[in-house]
């Protein structure tokens, strides 16, 4: 896997998770196309699960219809399903879901999580994992669309309380309810200086 990591402020594709349903509230699939639109406003390419269904087409659709680059990444098994958009830039198949978010953590510059189930949220904290151990240094971020994400941001902040987070992994969590101010956020991030991420007191 390549480990390459932008530098603040050249944030040039980014990953976005989110869920294959359009969700109960109408202001999920809105915040999606307002953060396609501005994406291709700022220059950010659009990674992602591959799909046209859901907010995740929602989304796809939003950045090609502004004039912008999506890159969609989808397993074989999905395509088949015909799930699979057919419009975009470019698709790449894979064979796994190891496959499919491993290419994706290579082709973005950062993460941001949209509203979703299960594999949105496994997808996720997955990059976040990934960047809490090195193993790549991206900006995660979570937009709270109408406080969806508010009691996932309380468990993490109880998590971090109860010590099973540390205050430097915590503030890698980047979370807004404004898209244009994640993006910013997104931008100018810098990754935890401190490697200590077990207490080794506790032992």
């Amino acid at each position: 896997m390549t480990i390459g990591n932008p530098s603040p402020g050249e944030l040039s594709s980014l990953c976005v998770f989110c869920g294959s349903s359009p969700g109960a509230d109408p202001r999920f699939a809105s915040v999606a196309e307002e953060l396609g639109g501005l994406m291709v406003e700022q220059g950010l390419r659009l990674v992602y699960g591959g799909g046209h269904v859901g907010l995740m087409g929602r989304l796809a659709d939003a950045v090609l219809a502004a004039g912008g680059e999506v890159h969609g990444v989808i397993t074989t098994a999905l395509r088949d399903r015909e799930v699979a958009h057919r419009g975009l830039t470019r698709l790449d198949v894979v064979d796994t879901m190891h496959e499919r978010k491993a290419r994706m953590s290579d082709l973005a510059d950062g993460f941001l999580m949209l509203p979703g189930g299960f594999g949105t949220l496994d997808e996720f904290f997955e990059a976040v994992t990934w960047t809490q151990l090195g193993i790549h240094s991206k900006p995660c971020a979570v937009l709270d669309v109408n406080g969806f994400f508010t009691p996932l941001v309380d468990f993490i902040d109880s998590a971090t309380e109860s010590r099973f987070i540390s205050s430097q992994h915590r503030a890698m969590v980047i979370t807004d309810d404004d898209p244009r101010q994640l993006l910013e956020q997104m931008a100018t991030w810098q990754p935890p200086s401190n490697e200590k991420w077990l207490d080794r007191s506790d032992r």
